[in-house]
């Protein structure tokens, strides 16, 4: 009979993204909001920031509200070592040299704007975009390319 704790071999482990921006509060939340809605539990998804906020940019929630996605019971979380080593993928969001690098994980930096202090009419581009980058990540992970 086969070790309960071992994972299975028929079984495929799932990828693992780490989206990452300073404050946690704007791109990262609306990246892995987005790859949560898309992927369901075909990837698993986290986000943090290398200098949390005390809450998610309400623009960000009201916008992605508008798209049937719902982040009001998300918080900011800070960034870790162990949260970058337990990921395949980490996609940084402008937050410089502050993400701990190791190596076997794939880095990605999308230069995606700020939402900070933008109303929800200014971060209706900033989400657009976030949802096309998502969905070409999304395509690339499940074709094999994580």
């Amino acid at each position: 009979m086969p070790d309960p704790r071992l994972p299975s071999p028929s079984v495929p482990s799932v990828p693992s993204v780490l989206f990452v921006c300073v404050h946690n509060a704007g791109r990262s939340q609306m990246a892995a909001a987005y790859l949560t809605h898309l992927a369901g539990d075909r990837v698993q998804v986290r986000s943090a920031g290398s200098a949390p906020a005390d809450a998610v940019n309400p623009a960000v929630v009201e916008a992605l509200a508008e798209v049937g996605i719902d982040i009001t019971a998300e918080t900011p979380k800070v960034l870790t070592t162990d949260a970058v080593r337990a990921c395949d993928v980490v996609i940084t969001m402008g937050c410089g040299d502050t993400c701990p690098v190791f190596p076997g994980k794939r880095y990605l930096d999308w230069p995606v704007p700020d939402p900070a202090g933008r109303d929800v009419a200014a971060v209706r581009p900033i989400r657009d975009e976030i949802e096309g980058r998502v969905r070409a990540l999304l395509r690339d992970l499940t074709s094999g390319g994580a």
